[in-house]
């Protein structure tokens, strides 16, 4: 919930809980969107709605009020297609004897916001993200004073496996079955791997039903944020191995989106045979009054010949280290002179400082007449960052993007650099497909639409290539037009990749990369991610340097040559790297 709130606008300043009266056709929203996903119960927006945690906002006294309108709401979008629990969170104080609150004054807490969900009809109760038994107890016992209503109850653990206070997961799942919670869990705090590890602790504990909500991924302190980066596949694929652990309930917690449900409901059918639910498809972006989205042909003259099924060339050139932008400019004049479609322009390649992508596009294409396809990281901008960017590059004139999650800093030279990741490739494209439809990321009107061309990159060589492709299956279906694979050494291995993604019917083009050397190639073939060099062609490098550097060059030019001429028929375009900047290499490729 919080997550898709702050996605729609609402800054962290605000109080999340309180939104269930304030703006409660927009809460409503985002629980109907997770029931479309195919959730089958819903967590009211009450996480933080006790008395003190409302307190701090002079709420206090509408704890009961907050609490109901949350669950009517919660009801409301669940129909009859899924059950409700009441949320309740630790109250954000310390109880004895940790702190001046009593065990009785914290259950009296409780007690109000649990007659709130009640009266706003919720099916049952789910304690979560706590990490003080005391605490835990203290909540359960507010609930079974009131009702007979099943209660799931969740403690969080960190990294090292234990709770904030030195609890193991076997200790609090025996505990819990002594106090007789209905379901027992463990959520939030740690990714997907974390929470697979507690439950297959508490399995061993207990004959309860136990249940996993991990975050997104492991949160990444970003300012006073955190950032989930784990995939809807990955969580996915962990709520597989949760269950065949021994898993009864399986979710998410922060940073989880719809679609991160939708795709674990889709790999729980696959293990849990059951009547399958009717899920409506992910809601389609429509452009708002008055908005024409422009066709691919006409946004830019590399997407006029992606319509038009004609072969597009481009040539990537990495931006300059220092200040100087005057040698990029030369060799991308050499470029246009040869008849080269497009300048590929890297952003940070290799977690690496340079020139800007932005200005060095904008320097290339109002210098030189050519036109860019810009590479656009995700790595070190947050989302607000990322659109002021788009906007702005937009408005300058340039209309090729190709999105890329980016490599952490500490592959690069400056590990001790922080990224940020608020949002990874497949989120970006579904960001700037929006922009092209005239809305923002919060569904508001731009008062006109975008005309980007929307790349995604691709790895045909991928050592997990389902999960590629699955990937790419999202960035496709996020809004990508094109995608650019990683340096292809091996046609039949493209060949392969190519019949795989036939189906979605998105335009390919081919990366091809100049061997200079045979350390060049091993390079690439052991320390650049993704690539994949086969044995047969570092053997041509080694033999072939062996006759000296000239020789090497050669054969690195007729290997990508021959790729050149191999691939040009199966593909739709062709993206050709200049070695250390030598355009003079990309161009022998070409010939």
């Amino acid at each position: 919930m919080g997550t898709m709130l702050y996605a729609k606008g609402f800054f962290l300043n605000v109080c999340y809980d309180e939104l269930s009266v304030t703006q409660p056709k927009l809460v409503q929203e985002v629980h109907a969107e997770y029931v479309r996903a195919g959730a089958e119960i819903l967590e009211t927006n009450t996480f933080g709605a006790n008395p003190e945690k409302l307190g701090s906002y002079g709420l206090a006294d509408e704890t009961e009020a907050i609490n109901s309108a949350a669950a009517r709401l919660a009801r409301a979008a669940a129909g009859t297609r899924a059950g409700v629990l009441g949320a309740i969170g630790p109250l954000g104080i310390r109880i004895e004897p940790f702190g001046r609150t009593s065990r009785e004054e914290a259950q009296a807490l409780f007690a109000r916001q649990v007659q709130g969900l009640l009266a706003g009809g919720v099916d049952g109760f789910i304690l979560e993200t706590f990490s003080d038994l005391d605490e835990i107890h203290a909540a359960l016992l507010a609930v079974r004073a009131a009702c007979d209503l099943p209660a799931v109850c969740q403690m969080t653990v960190g990294t090292d496996g234990l709770t904030y206070y030195g609890t193991s997961p076997e200790t609090f799942t025996v505990q819990l079955t002594e106090w007789n919670a209905d379901v027992i869990g463990v959520n939030c705090s740690v990714g997907p791997a974390g929470v697979l590890q507690a439950v297959e602790r508490m399995v061993k504990a207990t004959d309860r039903p136990i249940s996993g909500q991990p975050n997104a991924g492991l949160p990444k302190d970003v300012g006073d944020r955190k950032i989930y980066l784990a995939s809807p596949e990955y969580m996915a694929s962990y709520a597989r191995r949760m269950i065949e652990a021994g898993a009864r309930f399986v979710g998410g917690c922060c940073g989880s989106t719809p679609e991160h449900i939708k795709k674990i409901r889709d790999y729980v059918a696959s293990v849990v045979p059951r009547q399958p639910s009717v899920v409506v498809s992910r809601r389609h972006v429509e452009a708002p009054a008055g908005v024409t989205p422009a066709p691919l042909a006409e946004k830019s003259r590399w997407g006029a010949k992606l319509a038009r099924g004609e072969l597009v060339t481009s040539v990537e050139i990495v931006p300059p280290k220092g200040v100087d932008p005057a040698p990029m400019l030369e060799q991308c004049r050499a470029l246009k002179a040869a008849g080269v479609d497009a300048v590929n322009v890297p952003d940070g390649p290799r977690a690496q400082s340079r020139m800007g992508v932005l200005p060095s596009a904008l320097l290339i294409e109002r210098e030189v007449g050519i036109e860019t396809v810009i590479h656009y990281c995700c790595r070190d901008r947050n989302l607000l960052g990322m659109l002021s960017d788009i906007i702005g590059a937009h408005a300058a004139g340039l209309r090729n993007i190709l999105i890329i999650t980016g490599d952490p800093p500490k592959m690069g030279p400056y590990p001790e650099a922080t990224a940020v990741f608020d949002i990874d490739s497949i989120g970006l494209t579904n960001l700037v497909y929006r922009l092209n439809q005239g809305l923002d990321p919060g569904n508001n009107p731009l008062g006109g639409a975008t005309k980007w061309v929307v790349g995604v990159g691709v790895n045909p060589g991928a050592t997990d290539l389902d999960r590629e492709l699955s990937r790419f299956a999202w960035k496709v279906d996020a809004g990508a037009e094109f995608a650019v694979t990683q340096p292809v050494f091996d046609v039949r291995q493209l060949e392969a990749f190519l019949a795989r993604v036939r189906q979605f019917q998105t335009p390919i083009v081919a990366g091809i990369w100049p061997l200079v050397s045979a350390r060049n190639a091993e390079f690439l073939a052991n320390e650049v991610p993704g690539v994949s060099v086969p044995e047969e062609v570092l053997q041509r490098m080694r033999k072939a340097q062996e006759r000296g550097k000239e020789a090497a060059l050669a054969e690195g030019v007729a290997i990508a040559r021959e790729m050149f001429t191999q691939v040009k028929g199966l593909v739709q375009g062709v993206q050709v790297s200049a070695p250390f900047g030598k355009v003079g290499i990309a161009l022998e490729v070409f010939s």
